[in-house]
């Protein structure tokens, strides 16, 4: 891993199996992401003053955090959430032949 090179891990939550699918294959055709893992969770959250219970599919993006900004846009531009969940989380070790693979899968 170079000096300039920060891994992460970006959680999203989607609506769908189908919406998942369809932001993991943006990034990934995009080279923004190496791999796209997704994976049903239920979620409770308050959202408009009432609490929530829904079922929803749980992303978990491996990438260069230098490209956040862009897979944040690109995520955005697909999402049907107002307000989606994009947060990072980076990644402070790792095997270093995976990683070096990320590194290789993200322009």
């Amino acid at each position: 891993m170079n000096n300039t090179t920060r891994y992460a891990v970006i959680l999203v939550t989607a609506s769908s199996r189908a919406e998942a699918e369809a932001i993991a294959t943006a990034l990934i055709q995009a080279q923004l992401a190496a791999c796209v893992s997704f994976t049903p969770i239920h979620s409770m959250y308050t959202w408009n003053e009432e609490i929530c219970s829904d079922e929803e599919w749980q992303l978990i993006i491996k990438t260069d955090l230098n490209q956040f900004e862009a897979i944040s846009a690109k995520i955005l531009s697909l999402h049907s959430y107002e307000v989606p969940e994009i947060i990072a989380l980076p990644i402070e070790t790792g095997s270093t032949a995976y990683l070096n693979w990320i590194g290789t899968m993200v322009k």
